[in-house]
């Protein structure tokens, strides 16, 4: 019979069970992630009663990192936050009467997706890091099951796998809208980003390869492209930007190629 394993030392590499019950789990989990079993991985996934969470090895690591949709940072956005006025549904078109099918070709932790879906769009999640992309699809999972964040996770469709292969081989109905925010060294000073860019940074790095990713997503999206960036940081190599929406410490840099109308 297998063993509770101690939650409070954890052993490094792999998906570590965090009671009897989720040994089953882990072992598949960790075979599909193919990950190492050891603690030169330098972090832990762990999986048990609160889902699936990462967990960074170190003297001076931070606390565990999760996808939650239900409570924490997301859940004020969803109660608190400015609707049609924010400034990401601005830049990707969001008006009154007009909800554009979007891919989000970056997803990462599926914040921005999230309240693009509250909003009442289709979003299309494509994340290419397999940890990080298990821990997105947990999150949703996990969030519905609850009836309030449900009918918007219903929105929400996670799509695995690398975004520009994906999108130069799309099948079915492209995208009006494409957003897309790589890996950058980001300045916010908060300290939920600093602890979130800290633990996933090494995991994916920066997106070297951003300017192939514009390339595929302006030839698959039918009315935008919009990428997100630090408020001072060069634009993408490639096509001039057509407008940009700018905020205290971050920019919308929007590639139009159709108006988004009422029919």
């Amino acid at each position: 019979m297998d063993r509770e394993v101690d939650r409070h030392t954890p052993t490094g590499g792999g998906v570590q069970p965090m009671g009897p019950e989720y040994v089953s789990a882990a072992r598949a989990l960790s075979a599909v992630l193919d990950l190492p079993a050891d603690s030169t991985a330098g972090f832990v996934l762990q999986l048990g009663a609160e889902g699936l969470q990462l967990l960074e090895l170190g003297p001076h690591a931070p606390g565990p990192l999760s996808v939650d949709f239900v409570r924490g940072a997301s859940a004020h956005r969803r109660l608190q936050g400015g609707g049609n006025g924010q400034m990401i549904a601005k830049a990707l078109g969001i008006q009154p009467g007009i909800r554009p099918e979007i891919l989000d070709a970056t997803a990462g932790l599926g914040r921005d997706a999230f309240v693009l879906a509250q909003l009442g769009c289709t979003v299309t999640l494509i994340e290419r890091h397999p940890v990080i992309a298990a821990l997105l699809a947990d999150g949703l999972q996990r969030a519905r099951l609850d009836p309030e964040v449900g009918p918007i996770i219903e929105r929400m469709h996670l799509r695995p796998g690398n975004a520009i292969e994906l999108m130069s081989a799309w099948e079915g109905n492209p995208p009006q809208v494409i957003y897309v925010d790589p890996m950058f060294p980001h300045r916010e000073k908060s300290s939920l980003v600093k602890k979130e860019m800290s633990m996933l940074r090494p995991l994916v790095g920066d997106d070297l390869d951003a300017p192939a990713l514009l390339e595929a997503a302006l030839a698959l999206a039918t009315h935008r492209v919009v990428v997100k960036r630090p408020r001072k940081a060069p634009c993408i190599f490639g096509p001039s930007v057509g407008y940009v929406l700018e905020g205290k410490s971050s920019r919308f840099d929007i590639y139009p190629k159709k108006s988004l109308k009422l029919p």
